[in-house]
């Protein structure tokens, strides 16, 4: 999902005009990212929530040389999906392979 994608679902979903359903969006995602910086947690209801996970110090190995490096701690943020999303994707994955499958035996 883009923040292009989510203006477009609000202008077309309210009488707003593209310039304000940007703004919008973009506050959307603002207070969003407020929220995970505050309280390290941030949830939909029936989509998931994202937290704030800690990684440690550590050493790991560069590709092309093979030396050892060391990687700083940091933190990243983690998804979860709700239960329902889960369900909604799976639901999602299978149509898409029966029609794939249909696809293919039709060609």
């Amino acid at each position: 999902m883009s923040k292009r994608f989510l203006t477009d679902v609000i202008q077309q979903s309210t009488d707003l005009n593209g310039v304000t359903s940007g703004r919008l969006a973009a506050d959307i995602i603002a207070a969003i990212k407020a929220e995970i910086i505050e309280t390290g947690r941030f949830s939909l209801p029936d989509f998931g929530s994202f937290t704030v996970r800690e990684t440690p110090k550590r050493s790991a190995l560069n590709p092309r040389t093979g030396e050892k490096v060391a990687v700083k701690a940091g933190a990243t943020v983690k998804f979860k999906a709700s239960p329902s999303l889960k369900l909604a994707a799976f639901a999602g994955a299978k149509k898409a392979k029966r029609k794939a499958t249909k696809a293919a035996k039709g060609d």
